[in-house]
């Protein structure tokens, strides 16, 4: 695209990027019993694979321009069980804000709207109207849908209709993992008396991820009481997705309390049912996005349409670019003197 047709452009349009609390949780904050506590109860970790092992994956640039070596004030005590052949490890810093904060987004008007459950999906006069389970409804040029695949199918209003037989098929194809998360909470100057910021546990049923959250995040500070992040096996996910959940938890700390016995008695507790982790079968044979209505735009992409990886993620995200671009210059070119375009 030509610099000032970019530019032009980018002036033009107003993008809205909505986020449902019920499909993911990154950043899970209580400040009720514990104040200024936060932990990450999402994976906030990125990966870069090194296939052959001289080589960089991919995406390492976008990945280095979001991420920060772990725990740089202990180098060699701050990861146990994580290096794995071939591959280096490293987590975002705070938040799913870093996301949004990537130099290829700062150009352009993008506005968060914390929370949004969207319900519905159908068209108005020319554009996308979308309904959400909690206030009015607002209308885009483009949409497009990231959220966990079997999620995209639950969608009501007419976007039914625009999912033909073949795209529907394909769709329920794709299967997920499912996991636990537990967050820990502490009184600040809680001593924790972990040698490490993150450890990957290769040998119990129940966990295969603990990390000392604010360690592992570097965003250690006197006021701020340490956190304990949790996550279960895919194994003990599948066999306990429909378990009460107070049994599950005290299961997960039974678990904790052996695997890392010096652990004080936490403040409060963050319990979450992650329904949609990893992708188990992705689309298959898929470019990284499916557009299932061309004027106006509805384009559906994420880690479901390539691998359950942030590789995968950046490839899907990089192919619907591509395929929205075009979109964007003939809405440009042709609403020239109309208000700005908008996005979601």
């Amino acid at each position: 695209m030509r610099s000032g047709l970019k530019e032009q452009l980018i002036k033009k349009m107003r993008t809205i990027a909505w986020k449902d609390q019920s499909l993911t949780i990154q950043i899970s904050q209580n400040r009720v019993k514990v104040p200024f506590v936060s932990a990450g109860l999402g994976n906030s970790w990125l990966t870069d694979v090194f296939d052959p092992p001289k080589q960089l994956t991919r995406h390492t640039k976008t990945n280095k321009e979001l991420q920060h070596p772990l725990n740089k004030k202990h180098p060699t005590s701050s990861n146990k069980g994580l290096k794995l052949p071939q591959t280096r490890s490293s987590s975002i810093p705070t938040s799913s804000n870093k996301e949004l904060q990537h130099p290829q987004t700062r150009s352009s008007r993008i506005l968060k709207q914390g929370f949004q459950h969207p319900t519905h999906i159908s068209l108005r006069d020319g554009r996308w109207e979308v309904s959400r389970r909690e206030g009015p409804p607002e209308q885009f040029d483009v949409v497009i849908l990231t959220m966990p695949v079997p999620q995209i199918l639950q969608l009501q209003g007419d976007i039914v209709n625009m999912i033909n037989e073949s795209q529907k098929q394909q769709l329920e194809c794709v299967s997920y993992s499912s996991r636990y998360a537990l967050g820990l909470f502490y009184e600040a100057g809680t001593g924790l008396a972990v040698p490490w910021a993150a450890c990957y546990v290769a040998d119990n049923p129940c966990i295969r991820f603990i990390s000392i959250d604010n360690q592992k995040r570097n965003i250690e500070s006197p006021g701020m009481g340490p956190s304990v992040v949790v996550h279960t096996t895919v194994t003990f996910g599948s066999e306990h997705l429909d378990s009460d959940p107070a049994e599950v938890q005290q299961l997960i700390l039974s678990h904790l309390q052996r695997i890392v016995p010096s652990l004080p008695q936490p403040s409060s507790i963050k319990f979450h049912k992650w329904r949609y982790s990893q992708v188990t079968r992705a689309v298959p044979n898929c470019p990284g996005h499916m557009i299932l209505h061309t004027q106006p735009l509805l384009i559906c992409g994420g880690d479901g349409f390539t691998r359950s990886n942030f590789d995968g993620c950046i490839e899907s995200a990089m192919s619907l670019a591509e395929a929205v671009k075009p979109h964007l210059q003939q809405q440009f070119q042709s609403q020239a003197a109309k208000p700005p375009l908008d996005l979601l």
